[in-house]
């Protein structure tokens, strides 16, 4: 299942390494974080709740950004 959220990200770097940081997270198929529109499109994998996986990614998106928002 694939969902894009509206994320808050002030840089493309930021957003390259909260990219990074989301495909690590367990439960996450891939994801992509487009800086120009600030949307995060997640792919969960198999039989994963989407609203708990995301809270495991905005933990590891405020690790590299910490007041980044994402609206789930």
């Amino acid at each position: 299942m694939k969902k894009t959220y509206k994320i808050e990200v002030d840089c493309a770097n930021c957003a390259n390494l909260m990219e990074e940081a989301t495909r690590k997270t367990e439960g996450v198929a891939s994801a992509t974080v487009n800086f120009m529109t600030q949307k995060m499109i997640v792919e969960f994998a198999e039989g994963q709740d989407p609203k708990s996986v995301m809270k495991n990614v905005l933990k590891a998106c405020r690790k590299v950004e910490p007041d980044c928002e994402i609206e789930l």
